[in-house]
């Protein structure tokens, strides 16, 4: 809105300072610095209405240390995430943009499904909260109109590099920029490392590429569904998903200020995505957002995020990684997610295993999630999530270094 105001300002008084909205990095900066003062300042507010009105957590006996005085913490912390977000985002972003509405729609509908989660728990003293496939229908629906946007929306194209040669008394080589409608998405590691979906249904023959959304919306839907789930199930000790979070946020700002720049991107040799660099405003705010939140939530935490926030982190991240096409170096950004959700489906499957053939089921770690494993070794949390956070920065380096490690 102050966007929008500006820039109102600017072409028709001059008014001094006002052409500065038109800067994404000024804005962004500006998104920062609200975020964390709302999620700071407000913060505190929230956590002690959250507290009047009882709204704990209700901690199961599983045999940690520190475990029993977490009871009764203020839960659906996720809201001090989700407002800090977006009153920032409403007030410096271009809300016409696609992108940020994408955004907008991903945090309100993933934390309308993590709310009633939380409601559940708390207020109907279920401790299974909101059913499984009721989670799933949820992240399936988001996947089907994300996906479905980002392939059908006339605003959603790529540019790419077009070589005319034409010869004369000496070659003479032109650049240009063609922008088109691409389900193309970016390979890490490799020298051309761009591929498209499309490419799958080749076999078709004649027209294909018509049917690329056969192949590009079940991506989506998959990659939304498995990130928030991650998401969702690191936030089990104190800082933990906030901080990893944020850490791979400001990895996936990096990329979304590269590709929607179209200097840097062509300096850099990689994909040009218009109107995506609006993203950068949103993710600024996010980062602040997750930052301002950690101050109550680092140990030992004055509120936890509940499924409000952790399914809305792992909803918001999965689409920003889709939209600037780097949804393939989410397994190297977001590890930390995979490995917490990979020693589950581990444990869940080696103890049903071993059940079935030796009559005993026996157990791969001390206990899933992963962090938990550690806990029962006898790491103190604070030292697990120091640790993580260390691995989620050389992670995140690693992504940002394969712009040109190819």
């Amino acid at each position: 809105m102050l966007y929008y105001l500006f820039q109102y300002l600017e072409e028709n008084f001059n008014f001094p300072g006002a052409g500065l909205f038109q800067y994404i990095t000024f804005r962004s900066a500006l998104a920062i610095i609200l975020s964390l003062l709302i999620s700071t300042v407000f913060g505190k507010r929230i956590i002690n209405f959250l507290r009047n009105q009882q709204v704990g957590e209700t901690v199961r006996e599983l045999g940690l240390e520190g475990q029993k005085e977490k009871a009764g913490t203020p839960t659906m912390g996720g809201i001090i995430i989700i407002v800090a977000t977006l009153i920032p985002v409403l007030l410096l972003a271009k809300l016409d943009n696609i992108y940020i509405v994408l955004l907008i729609v991903t945090t309100l509908w993933m934390g309308t499904i993590g709310f009633i989660d939380d409601y559940i728990k708390i207020f109907k003293k279920d401790k299974q909260g909101l059913k499984g496939v009721f989670k799933v229908i949820g992240q399936v629906g988001l996947g089907l109109i994300v996906g479905s946007v980002l392939y059908f929306n006339q605003n959603v194209t790529v540019r790419k590099d077009t070589t005319d040669v034409r010869i004369k008394a000496n070659t003479e080589v032109v650049k240009s920029m063609l922008e088109e409608k691409s389900t193309a998405t970016t390979i890490p590691f490799f020298k051309n490392n761009e591929f498209d979906y499309a490419e799958l249904l080749s076999f078709m023959g004649d027209g294909y590429e018509n049917w690329a959304w056969l192949i590009f919306i079940p991506v989506v839907i998959f990659i939304i569904t498995a990130v928030s789930n991650g998401a969702n199930l690191t936030d089990g000790i104190d800082g933990l998903a906030a901080g990893t979070s944020a850490i791979s946020v400001l990895a996936l700002g990096i990329f979304t200020f590269v590709s929607g720049n179209i200097i840097l991107s062509d300096y850099l040799n990689i994909m040009y995505i218009p109107n995506s660099g609006e993203m950068t405003i949103y993710i600024a705010a996010f980062i602040g957002a997750l930052i301002g939140f950690l101050w109550y939530n680092s140990y030992p935490a004055s509120v936890f995020m509940g499924d409000t926030g952790s399914l809305t982190i792992g909803g918001i991240i999965a689409v920003l990684a889709i939209s600037v096409r780097k949804e393939m170096l989410l397994p190297v950004l977001c590890a930390i997610f995979f490995a917490e959700n990979l020693s589950v489906i581990i444990q869940v499957s080696y103890f049903k295993y071993t059940k079935k053939r030796f009559g005993e089921g026996r157990r791969v770690f001390l206990m899933s999630p992963l962090h938990h494993h550690y806990q029962k070794k006898g790491y103190h949390e604070s030292k697990i999530v120091t640790r993580f956070w260390i691995v989620a920065i050389m992670l995140s380096i690693l992504a940002i270094v394969t712009l040109k490690l190819r």
